[in-house]
C-alpha cells in the first residue's frame, strides 16, 4: 500500500510539474474555440420594394457574475438600484425578485446567468446605462448575444411562397431556393466552454465579422397579391371548401405576380399551410381539353367548324359510359361549340376516333406541349406530372385514351397547367414561371434572372390562332359566360373534375369530392396576364368551375385591369380637345399649367405670378384669373378639387370635414369671414 501511495504521489507530481504546461495547453485548446456567428439573413422584397421577409434582431442578455463579483467590489451596494431598473424596464418580476435572483447567482458565481431573452435594441440601449452593467463585460459582467428572428410584415400574404428555413425542418419557398444568397457569410468569435457545456463569448469584439446576406427582389405585386388572397379566402369560406390556390402570371415574362394557397384548419379558419399551386399534382379535368383540341388540330384531323354528334350526352367505351354534364346532351354541334360547352362526349369521340389505333401519337403531341415535364422551378417542392404511356400495359387500358382526353388518368399541378395556357396566350412561346427577378447587395445587382424560354413554339401559329378563338367562345357563349363583361375580354376554360377517394376510387359516388377550376388570360385580344384558380372539395352543393373558381378569377382580373395602365389602349392626346376645351377646376396655377401643356389645352393666363387661380372655359380656350387668398380670411374653395382645398384650409388653421366626392360645390363658412383657428368647415362635393 505504501508503494502504491508513493507511485500515485509521483504520478501527480509528474503530471502537475513535469507535464504541467502540456496538459494546460490541451485544456485550453479544449475549452477555447473560435465559434461561428450567424450572419444577418438578407431581405425578400416585392417588385415595388415592399418588404415581404426580413430579419429582426433581438438580444439575449446574460451576466458573468464571477467577473462582476471580483471586479466590482460594491456589487452589493448597487444591486438594489440594478434590480429596480430591471423591474421597471421588463415588468416581468418585482424589484425584490430581481434582487434575490441576482444575489443567488452571484453567490453561485454563475458565469452565464440568463437575465432576459428577446430584448429589443431600444431596451438594450437603456440596459447599458444601468448600474453595474454600464461597466461592460469585464467589469460589469454584461454579455450580449444577438439573435435574428425572421418576420413577414404582411403575415399570411404569399407566406408559403416566401417560405422559411428553420433548422431541423425541410426548407421551402424562396427562402429555400435562394438561401445561398440570403444566408450571407458567418463570422468567428472566441468563446470559452464553461460548466454545462455552454460556450461563452470572451469579449465583445468579433475576430471575423459576419457578412450580411444579399436581398432578393421577387416578381410579386403586393396589391394584386392582397386581392388574390382575399378573393380566394372569401370563396373558400362561402363554399366551405377544403383548400384552394390562385396564381397570376405575366404572359410575356412568366413573372408570378400573385400566388395564394389556403387550407381549411380544424377550427374552420383558413391559412397558408401548403403550396398547392406548385406541389399538388391532381387530375386536371376539363382544363386538359385544350391540349386534346390542340393535338387534333395540329395533326389536321379536325377543323373548329366541323360538326360532331354528342349522341344524347352519353357514349359507351368498353365497360364504361362517358357522360356530359348537360342531361340529354347537346345534339349536333360544331367542334368549337362543343369545346365552349365542355362536352365530354364530343372531345372523347374526337380523340378516340382519330388516335384509337395509334394512341402513342396522341401522347407524343401531349409531350410536344411539355405537359409531361417538370418546370424545374427556382423554388423547391414541385409536384411530378403524370402522363400515361401506351407501352405500359399495367397502367394503360381501353378506356385510358378517352378518359385522358377530358382530363382524367393524368396528373398535373396548377402551375404546370397555367404555364401551358400562358404559352397559348403568348402565341405559342412557353416561358418558365419566374419568382425572383434580381439578387441585390448594398444596392448593387449581383444576379439578374432573365425570362427563360422552355419552348419557342409548342404548336403552329395556325393552331394557336384557332384555339384562341375557341377559348374566347367559352366566355362569350360557353360554360364561363358568367365572366363576360363589357370592359375587356377574357379567354379561358372551366374545369370540374371528380377527385376519387384513394380507398374507394370512383365506385362509390358518396366518397367522391370535386375540384373546380378556371384557367385563362386577359385581355383576350392582346393577352397581358394569365391566371389559374383551383378550389378543392367545395361542400355546399356547388362545384362547377364557372361558379366556384370563376368569380375569383374575375375579381382578380377586374383589379388588374383597373390598375394596370399598360393594358389599356393608348390615348391620342393630340386631338383630345378637337371640339372644345375641357372643363377645368380652380386651384394651383402651377399644376394647371403642367396639365394644359401635357394635354395641349389652349389657355390664356391673366395673372402669371398668381399662386391660386380660378378658371373659365370658353368655346376655344380656358381663361385663367387670379383667386386672391388673404391671410386670416376664409378662402373661396368652391370649384376646387379636394386636395387643393384641404391644403389651403388646414394651413389656415381650420378643421376640414368632407361630404361626397368630385368637385366642391358648397362650403359651410362663407368666403371672406375671419378665421377662428380650430373651427370646423364642411365641404360638400358633387
Amino acid at each position: 500500500m505504501f508503494l502504491i501511495g508513493c507511485a500515485i504521489i509521483f504520478q501527480i507530481f509528474r503530471i502537475q510539474v513535469v507535464q504541467g504546461s502540456y496538459w494546460k495547453d490541451q485544456a485550453k485548446a479544449q475549452s477555447l474555440q473560435y465559434r461561428n456567428i450567424e450572419a444577418v439573413r438578407g431581405n425578400i422584397f416585392a417588385e415595388d420594394g415592399s418588404l415581404l421577409a426580413t430579419s429582426l434582431p433581438s438580444y439575449e442578455i446574460r451576466l458573468d457574475l464571477a467577473a462582476a463579483s471580483t471586479s466590482n467590489p460594491d456589487f452589493n451596494e448597487k444591486v438594489d438600484s440594478l434590480a429596480f431598473e430591471l423591474s421597471k424596464l421588463f415588468k416581468d418580476k418585482s424589484e425584490e425578485g430581481y434582487r434575490r435572483d441576482l444575489l443567488r447567482a452571484k453567490t453561485a458565481k454563475d458565469r452565464y446567468y440568463l437575465l432576459q431573452r428577446r430584448v429589443t435594441f431600444r431596451q438594450l440601449k437603456k440596459l447599458k446605462t444601468f448600474p453595474i452593467l454600464k461597466r461592460g463585460q469585464y467589469k460589469g459582467g454584461l454579455i450580449v448575444i444577438q439573435k435574428n428572428r425572421r418576420a413577414k410584415p404582411f403575415k399570411v400574404l404569399a407566406a408559403r411562397t416566401i417560405g422559411y428555413e428553420i433548422e431541423g425542418v425541410p426548407a421551402v419557398g424562396i427562402e429555400a431556393g435562394f438561401s445561398q444568397y440570403l444566408k450571407g457569410v458567418g463570422g468567428k468569435q472566441l468563446m470559452q466552454k464553461i460548466a454545462g457545456g455552454i460556450w461563452m463569448p470572451l469579449n465583445d469584439e468579433n475576430e471575423i465579422d459576419p457578412e450580411d446576406g444579399s436581398d432578393v427582389i421577387t416578381s410579386i405585386d403586393i396589391n394584386v397579391q392582397d386581392v388574390a388572397e382575399h378573393a380566394l379566402l372569401t370563396q373558400l369560406a362561402r363554399q366551405n371548401a377544403d383548400h384552394g390556390c390562385v396564381v397570376l402570371m405575366e404572359v410575356e415574362t412568366g413573372d408570378i405576380k400573385a400566388i395564394a394557397n389556403l387550407s381549411r384548419m380544424s377550427d374552420g379558419t383558413y391559412n397558408e399551410q401548403y403550396n398547392y399551386a406548385i406541389g399538388e399534382s391532381t387530375e386536371p379535368g376539363s382544363t386538359f381539353k385544350l391540349a386534346s383540341l390542340m393535338a387534333a388540330l395540329e395533326d389536321g384531323y379536325i377543323k373548329l367548324s366541323d360538326s360532331i354528334d354528342t349522341e344524347g350526352g352519353k357514349k359507351q367505351f368498353y365497360d364504361r359510359v362517358m357522360k356530359d354534364s348537360h342531361e340529354g346532351g347537346y345534339g349536333k354541334l360544331t367542334i368549337k361549340e362543343a369545346f365552349a360547352l365542355s362536352s365530354n362526349v364530343a372531345i372523347s369521340k374526337i380523340i378516340s376516333e382519330n388516335y384509337g389505333e395509334n394512341p402513342q401519337k396522341f401522347i407524343d403531341k401531349i409531350k410536344q406541349f411539355k405537359l409531361n415535364e417538370k418546370l424545374n422551378l427556382s423554388i423547391p417542392g414541385e409536384g411530378n406530372p403524370k402522363i400515361k404511356n401506351p407501352g405500359d400495359k399495367k397502367d394503360w387500358s381501353g378506356v385510358t385514351l378517352p378518359w385522358m382526353s377530358i382530363g382524367y388518368e393524368s396528373r398535373l399541378t396548377p402551375l404546370q397547367i397555367l404555364t401551358f395556357y400562358n404559352a397559348v396566350a403568348n402565341d405559342g412561346k412557353m416561358v418558365k414561371p419566374r419568382f425572383v427577378k434580381q439578387v441585390v447587395k448594398r444596392n448593387n445587382v449581383i444576379k439578374e434572372y432573365d425570362t427563360e424560354v422552355i419552348e419557342k413554339s409548342i404548336a403552329s401559329s395556325k393552331t394557336i390562332k384557332e384555339v384562341k378563338k375557341a377559348l374566347e367562345m367559352v366566355v362569350e357563349k360557353g360554360t364561363a359566360s358568367n365572366l363576360k363583361n363589357a370592359n375587356y375580354k377574357i379567354a379561358g376554360k372551366t374545369g370540374t373534375a371528380q377527385i376519387a377517394n384513394d380507398k374507394y376510387g370512383y365506385k362509390y359516388e358518396q366518397k367522391i369530392s370535386y375540384q373546380a377550376s378556371f384557367v385563362g388570360y386577359f385581355p383576350a385580344e392582346n393577352p397581358k396576364y394569365s391566371c389559374i384558380v383551383v378550389v378543392n372539395a367545395p361542400s355546399n352543393a356547388v362545384y362547377y368551375g364557372n361558379l366556384v373558381a370563376g368569380p375569383i378569377f374575375k375579381e382578380i382580373a377586374d383589379k388588374v385591369f383597373s390598375t394596370k395602365l399598360e393594358i389599356h389602349k393608348q390615348l391620342n392626346t393630340e386631338n383630345l380637345i378637337a371640339d372644345k376645351p375641357p372643363i377645368s377646376k380652380n386651384g394651383s396655377q402651377k399644376d394647371l399649367k403642367t396639365l394644359f401643356k401635357k394635354l395641349n389645352v389652349k389657355n390664356e393666363i391673366k395673372s402669371p405670378d398668381a399662386e391660386w387661380v380660378r378658371t373659365t372655359t370658353m368655346p376655344e380656350k380656358v381663361i385663367v384669373n387670379e383667386s386672391k387668398v388673404v391671410e386670416s380670411l376664409v378662402p373661396n374653395v368652391i370649384g376646387m378639387g379636394l386636395k387643393d382645398a384641404v391644403y389651403l384650409l388646414e394651413n389656415n388653421g381650420l378643421v376640414v370635414r368632407v361630404i361626397g366626392r368630385g368637385e366642391i360645390k358648397r362650403q359651410s363658412i362663407t368666403p371672406g369671414q375671419k378665421i377662428a383657428k380650430g373651427n370646423v368647415i364642411t365641404l360638400e362635393l358633387i
